[in-house]
């Protein structure tokens, strides 16, 4: 038996019963939003973020976060903006050893730092996972057949994560291309967005096609330029990823860009659908473009719609327009 603490509502709840339903782990729920913890206890379900979804009471439900103190593993399901500072709550409580394993996706906005940099600047004594890949935290919380991976730079903590986490209906690899499947993970959110914009103008799937095809393609580029191998994004924090995201309607991603495609501006977006990481990751991955000096069209025209006031459909004509090339050019 494991003592797992998860930091975080909605997809955190929906891991958290998840863990519950192995009846072989001691879990507890942490959020810092006393009335979600609170409406958590009188109806026995997220109403908001998770409906549908029962939360068994033998979960330990808190907004104290010194429960992480005897955690053997802390699972973080926290939106990029607020990990840095709920690390740092936490890491006075995290004793050396303890796993870190983070299941949010995105880089850090001003810093442009992936997540593993600022786990390891905050909780350096922690051994550090990524939980990553195509899961839809309504499916997760429901029991429906889903495959993710560990990633980690210690094989260890990577296959503890493994063992504590699998069941007939998740199934979980592992990796240790941790930059690659962090990557992977919070730039597909950008893609997504895109593929929501192109569904709100009313295109079609020879669009989206070609839209995760040639984001896959750039989202590659960037992650060589950072070390990351080319293969990563062929796998489930890729390829994967962008699949569900890009074609699901439980995606925030592409429910906000449908918005945007139709009309709505995109800080109005946001503001209607709540938690939008590809909005945010856009902005960091377009200064990771330019301080690599990688080419990342699409990205860049997303940054232009944005954060420009750009025109959505004269930056699909300027993707479409760009000059003829071979399919297979260089990614470095």
């Amino acid at each position: 038996m494991a003592k797992i603490t998860v930091l975080g509502g909605g997809f955190g709840s929906a891991l958290a019963v998840h863990l519950h339903s192995m009846q072989q782990h001691e879990v507890t729920l942490w959020s810092a939003i006393p009335k979600e913890i609170e409406a958590i206890r009188r109806d026995g379900e997220q109403k908001e973020k998770l409906p549908g979804v029962h939360i068994p009471k033998e979960i330990r439900l808190t907004t104290d976060i010194s429960v992480i103190a005897d955690a053997d593993m802390v699972l973080f399901v926290i939106p990029s903006a607020y990990v840095r500072n709920t690390a740092r709550l936490a890491a006075a409580y995290i004793r050396p050893g303890t796993i870190i394993c983070n299941a949010g996706k995105g880089v850090e906005d001003e810093s442009l730092k992936l997540m593993s940099t600022v786990f390891a600047e905050e909780i350096p004594q922690a051994a550090y996972v990524v939980l990553t890949g195509p899961s839809h935290a309504e499916e997760v919380g429901r029991g429906l057949p889903t495959t993710v991976v560990a990633a980690s730079s210690s094989a260890a903590a990577a296959y503890y994560v493994q063992e504590w986490f699998s069941t007939p209906a998740f199934r979980v690899y592992v990796n240790d291309d941790v930059t690659g499947c962090e990557l992977g993970g919070a730039l597909k959110n950008v893609i997504a967005l895109c593929a929501g914009i192109c569904d709100g103008l009313g295109y079609g799937d020879n669009t989206k096609a070609a839209l995760i095809t040639r984001g896959l393609h750039e989202i590659t580029r960037l992650g060589i330029a950072l070390g990351s191998r080319p293969n990563t994004f062929a796998g489930l924090t890729g390829i994967g990823d962008l699949i569900v995201t890009c074609t699901s309607m439980h995606s925030r991603n592409r429910r906000a860009g449908i918005l945007i495609g139709q009309g709505v501006s995109p800080d109005e977006a946001v503001a209607q659908v709540g938690t939008v990481e590809g909005y945010y990751c856009c902005r960091a991955a377009y200064g990771l473009a330019n301080r690599c000096d990688v080419e990342m069209p699409i990205t860049r025209e997303l940054y232009h719609v944005l954060y420009e006031g750009g025109d959505v459909r004269q930056s699909l004509n300027r993707l479409m327009g760009r000059p003829k090339a071979h399919e297979y050019e260089k990614l470095t």
